[in-house]
C-alpha cells in the first residue's frame, strides 16, 4: 500500500532543528553533477520491494535536498559504492527500511515507480542498480534519506534525497492512498496496473506502455488485448481535452535511419490500434519516433535489447 504522511512545516523549527544527513563516504573520484534544496516539498519514497502489483511507499512532506555524484572510472561495482553509505547511515542511528538490488527490487516495475533525477544527473541501469531507503527520529524530527546508486559503463552515479520533517508534536495524519493491484495476463515485457498507468502518467508525463510486443524489426502489433491501451483509451475519452503524443523506440540492431522509420512506424500502429479498436479521436493522439537514441538499457545484451523494443505515451495536456 501507499502511505501519505501529512505534517504541518514550521519554517522556523524546520531551519533550526534540521540535521541532514551528508554522504562524506562517497568514493575519493565522486564528482558533484547537481544539488538543489526546497524548503517545502514532497516526494514519494520506496518502502519494499515491488511485488503482487504494489510498491510499498510513503509520502513525506518536509526540507527535501536532491543530490547526485558521478564516480570515475573506478570499477567500482553499485555495492561497492553503497556499502560505505550503508556503514555511515548505521553509524549515525539510522534505521534501515530497504536495501535492495536491481531484480530484487522488483526491476522494471520498480525502477519506473521511484524517483530518479533526469539525465545527465542520474543515469540507471535496469539490471545494475540499488536502492536504499532510511529513516532517523531525533531533535523533533523525522528524516527520511533515500539513495540509488547505478553504473554507465565505465562510471558509477549516486544519488540522494535527504527529507528533514519538523515534528509539531502532533500525531502525524495518515491515510491510505488508492492502488489497485495488477491484473494478470499473458506472458509479455511485463504487466500494467490500470490505476497505476494513468497515476504515473499525471505524476511523470510519461508512461511505457509496456505489455505491447514488438519483435526485433517488427512494426505491428500483436492481436493480444492490452490492458495498457485499453485503460489509456478509456483515459483519453473521458475528456476530449487530453491529449498525448505516442514515441516509438527500438533496439540498436540496425543504421539510424532505419531504426527511426522502423519506431515511427511502431507509434503509428499504436496509434491506429487506439483509433480503431478502441474508439480513440485522431486529434487527441500523435505518432513520433526516435529511433535507438533513448535506450532504457544496454543494447548488448538479448535483455536490453527487449527491453529498449517499447513506446511511450506523453502527456501533452491533461484536461
Amino acid at each position: 500500500m501507499r502511505l501519505a504522511v501529512g505534517l504541518l512545516l514550521g519554517g522556523c523549527v524546520l531551519a533550526g532543528a534540521a540535521r541532514a544527513y551528508e554522504p562524506t563516504a562517497l568514493p575519493g573520484t565522486a564528482t558533484a553533477l547537481f544539488e538543489t534544496t526546497s524548503p517545502a516539498a514532497s516526494v514519494v519514497l520506496p518502502l519494499g520491494r515491488y511485488m503482487d502489483g504494489s510498491l510499498p511507499q510513503i509520502e513525506v512532506e518536509g526540507q527535501l535536498r536532491r543530490r547526485s555524484w558521478e564516480i570515475g572510472s573506478s570499477g567500482m561495482t553499485t555495492l561497492q559504492i553503497l556499502r560505505p553509505l550503508r556503514r555511515e547511515l548505521d553509524a549515525q542511528e539510522y534505521e534501515i527500511i530497504l536495501d535492495c538490488a536491481a531484480a530484487a527490487c522488483g526491476g522494471y516495475d520498480f525502477r519506473y515507480e521511484i524517483p530518479v533525477l533526469p539525465a545527465p544527473e542520474m543515469y540507471v541501469d535496469l539490471f545494475d542498480f540499488r536502492v536504499l531507503t532510511a529513516k532517523r527520529e531525533a531533535g523533533g524530527t523525522t528524516e527520511y534519506v533515500y539513495i540509488l546508486v547505478s553504473r554507465g559503463r565505465a562510471r558509477g552515479f549516486v544519488q540522494v534525497y535527504d527529507v528533514v520533517v519538523a515534528d509539531p508534536g502532533q500525531p502525524a495524519q495518515t491515510k491510505a492512498v488508492g492502488e489497485t493491484p495488477v491484473a494478470q495476463t499473458a506472458p509479455g515485457p511485463s504487466t500494467v496496473a490500470a490505476a497505476g498507468l494513468i497515476d504515473r502518467l499525471r505524476r511523470t508525463g510519461h508512461v511505457v506502455l509496456s505489455d505491447l510486443e514488438f519483435a526485433s524489426g517488427a512494426d505491428e502489433l500483436t492481436d493480444r488485448e492490452s490492458q495498457s491501451l485499453a485503460t489509456l483509451a478509456e483515459f483519453l475519452k473521458g475528456n476530449p481535452a487530453r491529449i498525448i503524443a505516442l514515441v516509438g523506440h527500438t533496439d540498436a540492431v540496425g543504421s539510424l535511419d532505419a531504426n527511426i522509420a522502423l519506431s515511427r512506424r511502431r507509434a503509428a500502429s499504436v496509434r491506429a490500434t487506439l483509433l480503431n479498436r478502441y474508439g480513440v479521436s485522431g486529434q487527441q493522439v500523435t505518432a513520433h519516433g526516435t529511433g535507438y537514441l533513448a535506450p532504457l538499457s544496454s543494447n548488448l545484451t538479448p535483455d536490453g535489447r527487449e527491453m529498449n523494443r517499447r513506446v511511450e505515451a506523453i502527456l501533452l495536456a491533461a484536461e
